[in-house]
């Protein structure tokens, strides 16, 4: 269960929050899909958590958008990091364009727990 939290600059316009809102849970469950969590292309309450924020005044950073994916350690995760990272970005730069985007992704050693 990926939690994402995605900074933007202050002027970004709704349409391109609305886009990356709509297309980042399928976009980060497929950058981190494993044999322990496989992703079947659908998503349930839970799966994935997207949280937005716009950079603050006294904010320090260069990129229109910074997306920061924290998932849970997996062995099976580990030694193809860098290319689910470099995977994700890439889809994302390619679905807003000109805009400069980051990805962050990290790996910790963790539990999760939800309903059902």
């Amino acid at each position: 269960m990926p939690i994402v939290d995605v900074t933007y600059r202050q002027d970004l316009d709704d349409d391109t929050l609305g886009l990356l809102a709509a297309r980042l849970p399928d976009a980060v469950s497929r950058a981190v899909e494993c044999p322990e969590e496989p992703y079947d292309d659908v998503l349930r309450p839970g799966d994935v958590e997207i949280r937005f924020r716009s950079r603050g005044p006294f904010d320090v950073g260069g990129l229109d958008v910074l997306l920061e994916v924290r998932s849970k350690w997996f062995a099976s995760r580990e030694s193809s990091r860098q290319e689910r990272c470099d995977r994700l970005r890439a889809e994302i730069t390619e679905m807003l364009g000109s805009l400069t985007v980051g990805v962050y992704l990290s790996l910790p050693v963790a539990a999760w727990s939800q309903p059902g």
